[in-house]
């Protein structure tokens, strides 16, 4: 990723929408901007903002513009824009570390050769990079509570597929781009499918049915075929998934 990016800018989107951008791509210093300020714009709890949400590089508000005009709630945030350096903010608190057992290869990964090779591995080594690597939650998206996640090593900025899966998995793990995604729901994909969870990322029966955050950060253990079998059978553990709150 490259390690320079603009000033932030502020967007009308529609009626009812502000975004705030702090890059036309994904960096880590925007992605982590645009945490930071999502946490920031939250506890500010400005009335008339009805809803936040933060993208790769961006921060979302919709408002009710019968409470609050774009021109109060753009000069708002103007204000807040100008209190820090966001491009340099700390994480904010609340963040989680998940650890989530993962199957690799096989029937579980069908790709993870191809994927390893695109990456100059071996599928012994692409495991042990992979299952080793703390990645962070860039943002949810495509489906309920499903995680974009990264990056990995430079090695992995492996294009996606010129075909489409016609489908994977619930809990399948793909890789494109330097990033994991963590699928949902079963889906299309012209990512890689490389190993399969139990872990459910979208709970429809909880009071808080998105299990993972944007900023919370994921390690996908790798485990047998024998030890996930268990892990699926088990409807109570979300896949064997630990979490503990990270400083």
């Amino acid at each position: 990723m490259q390690s320079l990016d603009p000033s932030p800018q502020i967007h009308a989107l529609g009626l009812t929408g502000l975004l705030v951008r702090f890059s036309d791509h994904l960096t880590d210093a925007a992605n982590r901007a645009a945490i930071a300020f999502r946490a920031a714009v939250e506890a500010e709890a400005w009335p008339g903002v009805e809803e936040t949400s933060s993208s790769l590089a961006a921060t979302y508000l919709r408002f009710d513009p019968l409470r609050l005009s774009h021109q109060d709630l753009t000069a708002k945030l103007r204000a807040l824009l100008a209190q820090a350096d966001w491009y340099a903010a700390p994480a904010p608190s609340g963040r989680r570390l998940w650890r989530i057992p993962t199957v690799y290869g096989g029937a579980h990964g069908p790709q993870l050769a191809e994927a390893a090779g695109l990456a100059g591995q071996s599928e012994a080594e692409a495991v042990a990079t992979l299952s080793r690597a703390r990645m962070r939650v860039l943002t949810l998206g495509f489906a309920p509570g499903q995680p974009y996640l990264g990056e990995l090593p430079e090695q992995w900025n492996i294009p996606r597929q010129n075909s489409v899966t016609p489908q994977v998995p619930a809990g399948a793990l793909v890789v494109a781009v330097r990033q994991f995604v963590l699928f949902a729901n079963p889906s299309p994909t012209g990512w890689r499918h490389i190993g399969q969870t139990a872990f459910r990322c979208f709970r429809a029966e909880c009071a808080d049915p998105f299990t993972l955050r944007a900023g919370d950060e994921v390690e996908f253990c790798a485990v047998t075929p024998a030890e996930f079998a268990n892990l699926q059978a088990d409807s109570r553990s979300n896949g064997g998934a630990s979490v503990e709150p990270l400083a």
